[in-house]
This record gives structure tokens, sequence and C-alpha cells, in this order.
């Protein structure tokens, strides 16, 4: 996955290999069972954290912005039941790096969709991993 990553955009060689998605990683890996590794709360979480850093990047850059972008990020994935804590982070990430406008839908949900996707399809076919995603009841 983080080899996907590097090679994304040949000019900006390792601009996407970001923490928060590492953190997606090990979560998805060590709390499969847990409501923020759940597939919704993974992509719409993360995609909508990146949207608000996004959409305030337009506007103003900086470490003041990253924080309101954060908070902001914080209450919208908390209102629309898609907590996921590497999505806050990703919020701050446009405001500090510029990542480019596009980069919600061009990198952080290709990545968010391919990460519970390997996992959904691992937990099937390796017999030791837990199953994922967890069953709706």
């Amino acid at each position: 996955m983080f080899g996907i990553l590097a090679t994304l955009e040949t000019n900006r060689i390792g601009l996407f290999l970001i923490p928060p998605f590492g953190a997606t990683l090990s979560i998805l890996l060590g709390i499969p069972d847990a409501a923020v590794a759940q597939p919704y709360p993974v992509v719409v979480g993360s995609v909508a954290g990146a949207g608000v850093g996004t959409v305030l990047s337009l506007f103003s850059h900086g470490n003041l912005m990253a924080i309101v972008a954060a908070v902001i990020a914080f209450g919208l994935v908390n209102l629309i039941h898609a907590y996921h804590p590497p999505g806050v982070a990703l919020a701050m990430y446009p405001l500090l790096l510029r990542p480019g406008h596009w980069f919600p839908l061009e990198v952080v949900l290709p990545f968010t969709v391919a990460a519970v996707g390997s996992a959904a399809v691992l937990s099937r076919r390796i017999k030791s991993w837990r199953k994922y995603p967890k069953s709706l009841k």
C-alpha cells in the first residue's frame, strides 16, 4: 500500500506517505472489530476530514487553520457517525502541506477503499485473520 502511495505523483514522490494512512492500516490490522475500523467510518470519516481541510485551504493555510480544521472535522465526523481518528488528522494535512484541491478524492478515497477492501479480502483468505468487516446485527 505504501509503495503505491509513493508512486501516485512522480513530481511529489513520497508526499502521500502520511501518518494518518499508517494509523488507518494499524487500526485495520490491530482492532478490526472496533467501530473506528469499520468501512463506513474509515472511508467516509477520512474523506470528510480531508474535505474539511481542503475547503479551508481555499481561504487560508498554516498551523492555526490546521487546528480549526481538526476541530471542525471532529464535529462533522461525529455528526455523521463516521468517527475515524486518522480522518480528523487528515483535516490538517491540506492546510500544512498543500497537496492540491483534489486530495480527498484522488488520494484519500482510493487509499481508504483499497485498505478496507484488502482487509476484507485477507480476513476471508487467511484463517488466522479476524473477520472483517464486523457483521451488522
